[in-house]
């Protein structure tokens, strides 16, 4: 089941500084062996809430690829290059089985409330 990486990413002045465009040089070679790809990156247009910045948005094969991703020696490396120059908000997020439907959910949702109530 894939996992989706997103990156809520506030950069101040909203253009990468010299080590910015370093990191965004470099991350494209650390992600690759890990079968990581780029779905989406850019600004956003807020239709509810509040959001300042733009987002980035991945995909894994699984959640054990974005793991062995983000812990690799080359992705630690180059962690800094962005975490000193702009701001993240990073969650991973994993992909639902086929078949998912959200009135299925609603059943099972309800099917758990009756078991622990004793109905």
């Amino acid at each position: 089941m894939s996992t989706y990486l997103i990156n809520h990413l506030r950069i101040p002045g909203n253009v990468p500084n010299e080590q910015g465009l370093r990191y965004l040089e470099q991350v494209e070679a650390t992600v690759r062996p890990y079968g990581g790809k780029w779905l989406a990156q850019g600004g956003v247009d807020v239709v509810e809430g509040a959001w300042q910045g733009s987002v980035v948005l991945m995909e894994f094969p699984s959640r054990a690829h974005v793991d062995n991703w983000y812990n690799s020696p080359e992705y630690q490396a180059i962690i800094p290059l962005r975490t000193n120059n702009a701001i993240s908000d990073i969650i991973l997020v994993d992909g639902i089985d086929p078949g998912f439907t959200v009135v299925g959910f609603a059943q099972q949702v309800r099917a758990a409330i009756a078991a622990s109530s004793g109905n």
